[in-house]
């Protein structure tokens, strides 16, 4: 079933909500880097990386990025993808948060995690408006790294035999 967080941001309260739980978490962290997978990180990641006063770091898709950048490839269920970063966007220590708007089977975060911890970053956690529920068995994928999720749907079929789908 294919999840989606457009509608979400379709209502501005709502939107300003989820924004704010995740400010609210992440504010007295230390953090100073919010990296934004492509493309719908980029939706959450720059209101959360001003609110707590961290850059914004764009992972972005294969030549989307005008400068020099650092690459990372990784397994799709269909094939391989890559994410790139700016070379010099994180710097050795720097504390950063992955932020996507669904994690279903980690592996693009990990390519993350692998991207920002190759040039010293400190990956503190990740971040994703929905998860789908195997993905929380799957934290070897994710380096050990913790993983926030707001909203965990269940699928449920009715006695009509229609589909309803829930959120936790």
């Amino acid at each position: 079933m294919f999840q989606d967080i457009t509608t979400l941001m379709l209502n501005h309260k709502v939107f300003k909500d989820t924004v704010d739980i995740f400010v609210d978490r992440y504010r007295d962290m230390g953090i100073s880097a919010v990296a934004g997978i492509e493309a719908r990180g980029f939706m959450f990641g720059p209101s959360i990386a001003l609110a707590i006063g961290a850059k914004f770091v764009p992972l972005r898709k294969p030549k989307k990025l005008p400068s020099e950048t650092i690459s990372q490839q990784y397994e799709l269920e269909y094939g391989t993808d890559c994410l790139e970063m700016h070379i010099g966007a994180v710097h050795p220590g720097e504390r950063v948060i992955v932020i996507d708007d669904l994690v279903a089977t980690g592996g693009t975060l990990s390519a993350a995690i692998n991207l920002l911890e190759r040039v010293g970053a400190e990956v503190v956690e990740c971040a994703c408006v929905v998860g789908l529920r195997d993905v929380k068995g799957q934290k070897h994928r994710l380096n050990g790294k913790p993983l926030y999720i707001l909203v965990e749907p269940r699928l449920l079929i009715n006695p009509s035999g229609t589909y309803i789908v829930l959120s936790t």
